[in-house]
């Protein structure tokens, strides 16, 4: 009797145990199977990156991608150039602030110059004034006609200093609204896609819209640097521009002066 109890109070308990050890195996072989499936899915390409969007767009997606690279491109190219320009001139303020006010004369100074200075331009320009100070042009006061010259040669280097922030300037107005095109462009497919399965399903829509959005943050990624670029290259110019018209606004005094005036008037 006693033993027959025991059997009866224990058999379930062994029974239990029993379904639990092989319940391990099954667990173990779900657990591989779900690792395997979660590497196939890690293995799988994006269908919705940059490159499925090259290789499944059309002709119009594919030209308003290249536009807008041509123009980051382009932008970079400008605001990098521009910054290098800048720093070479400000380092030549310096060197003209230290040298050419040292020297025996104008001309003496401007030859101590670097090649391609624009202080060493305007100085020349200011010293050709003087000699070129004959003819028709005597009959002009020669007060003026340095100011006139020393005007002019500044406002080349301005320009110079200009070039290539009208092409930020377009960038940074236009890019955003290619990009904008693209994005219609791309809903314009997801509607399409969706007339055409009959039904709005996440697969049929899901591509076109992506492209959509692609798109969108193209554009704003391009326009951003540029407008950037291009306030930050004004402000630079600016500063550049003060040094350039301090220098020659001393240079005009300078060639008013007693020492070079006489002999540069040409007076005849």
């Amino acid at each position: 009797m006693v033993l027959r109890g025991v059997r009866r109070a224990v058999g379930p308990v062994v029974g239990l145990l029993a379904g639990v050890m092989g319940a391990f195996p099954a667990s173990a072989q779900a657990v591989a199977v779900a690792a395997s499936g979660a590497a196939a899915t890690v293995a799988v390409e994006n269908p919705y990156g940059l490159g499925a969007l090259w290789a499944q767009s059309d002709f119009v997606a594919k030209g308003v991608l290249v536009i807008m690279a041509l123009m980051s491109m382009g932008s970079w190219y400008v605001i990098l150039t521009k910054l290098i320009e800048q720093s070479r001139m400000i380092t030549q303020a310096k060197a003209a602030a230290g040298s050419f006010w040292q020297a025996a004369s104008v001309a003496a100074g401007a030859q101590g110059l670097a090649e391609g200075s624009p202080f060493r331009f305007i100085a020349e320009a200011g010293e050709a004034a003087t000699r070129k100070h004959d003819g028709l042009r005597g009959r002009i006061d020669l007060h003026e006609w340095v100011s006139m010259s020393l005007q002019r040669a500044t406002e080349r280097v301005q320009s110079r200093l200009q070039a290539g922030l009208a092409l930020l300037a377009t960038v940074g107005s236009t890019a955003p609204f290619v990009g904008l095109f693209g994005t219609v462009w791309g809903i314009y497919h997801a509607l399409t896609a969706i007339g055409v399965a009959g039904q709005a399903s996440i697969d049929k829509v899901a591509g076109p819209v992506g492209e959509a959005l692609i798109m969108t943050a193209i554009g704003l990624a391009v326009a951003v640097p540029a407008v950037l670029g291009y306030n930050g290259l004004v402000r630079r110019n600016k500063g550049v521009m003060d040094e350039v018209r301090a220098f020659a606004g001393d240079l005009h005094a300078v060639l008013l002066s007693q020492g070079d005036a006489p002999a540069g008037s040409g007076r005849g």
